[in-house]
């Protein structure tokens, strides 16, 4: 959530910053005109009562007709106040509302575009590996070696769920628990949250209202499916206010996520788009000067898992345009399928700046006798399956149809060398 200083102070910044961001600038001119009301209000209420206030003292030095002329008018005065009163309540819950549709400030450095092709490459540490043979996409070696089983999936779910099986099963555990103790190595604490969060988790990491469309929601007890471990992580430390001493805190954790993809998940056949995956996720609560850095070591992390798994990759820096809600900044992930021949997101690492502390609440205490302030949090997928998984399965493969398991995976298969 933005300040509501930063948006009065400068109103045409965050009017251009709207259309940066391929936004309409609705949201401002009503956010603008409910808070000139309220200030207006406001002004108003506060005359009122020092009118208030000036005629209790005089009215005891009254008498008569003057007097009585006096009380009907605090009537009148009283009256209004009480208007004042519920009409300002009304702007600050409408304008609270409102607050909570405007995206994060991208940071100078984010390129100004709309879309994807706008996107810059920074890193392409890839050596895309030569076939003497046409590569097969993921559907076909999951189909042929009984690994994937899209049919059950659809029946037990219905479109865009599947069923791993075998060692198709063992292979995405096997990569979970790599990352996992990869992120430990690297310096993250693992945690093993709930899957479904409540109201206030999604509105402070920003997915509501922005994202509710696209999240399964528990009706019954307004409870939602996660759509990214960085909900439940980030709200951990939800309404608490930490000492600098705690500062960095560095969190990993594996869940299942769930996203409708309404409308989406037909634009790619297979597991690369679907309504439940795997994902590692990367969570840090940092010191405000230090979060630009964080974000380089969180993508080098991130990074790690494509390196380790000698998976050919690219790092794009995204645009204002196609950057998430919440975003100050981000890095995305590619690994090249080559089956697919497609490259495919498998990470996203984002600084949010104090837009996700301030929707939660999240503060840090500078110094003992100073006033609690906002932390800086950041997001990364560490990484995330089934995409990874598919990049795996696509650059692995042989002549003859089978997969070679990578050697960093290999400890966690008790050996397995190949996937046939």
């Amino acid at each position: 959530m933005l300040d509501i200083n930063v948006i009065r102070a400068d109103p045409e910044r965050i009017r251009k910053m709207l259309l940066d961001r391929n936004y309409t600038v609705d949201i401002l001119e009503q956010f603008l005109a409910l808070d000139s009301e309220w200030r207006q209000l406001i002004e108003e209420g506060n005359q009122l009562r020092k009118k208030r206030n000036e005629a209790a003292i005089a009215v005891p030095k009254l008498k008569g007709e003057e007097k009585q002329k006096v009380i009907a008018e605090m009537k009148s005065v009283v009256m209004r106040i009480s208007d004042i009163e519920k009409r300002v309540a009304e702007i600050e819950a409408t304008r609270d509302e409102t607050l909570l549709l405007f995206p994060n400030v991208p940071h100078e450095s984010v390129p100004v575009g709309s879309c994807y092709d706008n996107n810059i490459c920074t890193i392409e540490a890839h050596d895309l590996r030569k076939f003497d043979f046409k590569p097969k996409d993921h559907i076909e070696l999951g189909e042929s070696l009984n690994i994937i089983d899209f049919a059950r999936g659809t029946k037990i779910a219905g479109s865009g769920f599947y069923v791993l099986r075998g060692d198709g099963a063992r292979l995405e555990r096997a990569m979970i628990n790599l990352m996992l103790d990869l992120h430990r190595r690297q310096g993250y604490t693992e945690v093993f949250p709930p899957v479904v969060v409540n109201r206030n988790a999604v509105i402070g990491t920003g997915q509501y209202p922005k994202m509710k469309d696209d999240m399964y929601w528990l009706e019954r007890d307004d409870l939602w499916l996660n759509p990214t471990a960085e909900v439940p992580v980030t709200n951990l430390y939800q309404d608490e206010i930490l000492e600098k001493e705690e500062l960095p805190i560095h969190l990993t954790a594996y869940l299942p996520s769930f996203r409708r993809e309404a409308g989406r998940h037909a634009e790619m056949k297979g597991i690369i788009r679907v309504h439940e995956f795997n994902k590692v996720e990367l969570v840090k609560f940092v010191h405000p000067e230090t979060s630009w850095q964080e974000l380089e070591k969180l993508r080098r992390d991130a990074e790690e898992v494509f390196q380790v798994l000698d998976l050919p990759y690219r790092v794009l820096l995204l645009c204002t345009g196609d950057m998430g809600f919440a975003s100050a900044k981000t890095f995305d992930i590619e690994s090249y399928a080559p089956g697919t021949d497609k490259w495919l997101e498998c990470s996203s690492c984002s600084c949010f700046t104090d837009f996700q502390a301030r929707r939660a609440r999240i503060k840090f205490r500078p110094e003992a006798h100073l006033k609690s302030e906002f932390i800086h949090t950041l997001n990364g997928s560490g990484v995330a399956l089934p995409r990874t998984m598919v990049s795996v399965m696509e650059n692995n493969q042989t002549a003859e149809g089978k997969i070679i398991v990578p050697k960093a995976l290999r400890p966690y298969m008790q050996g397995q060398e190949l996937i046939e």
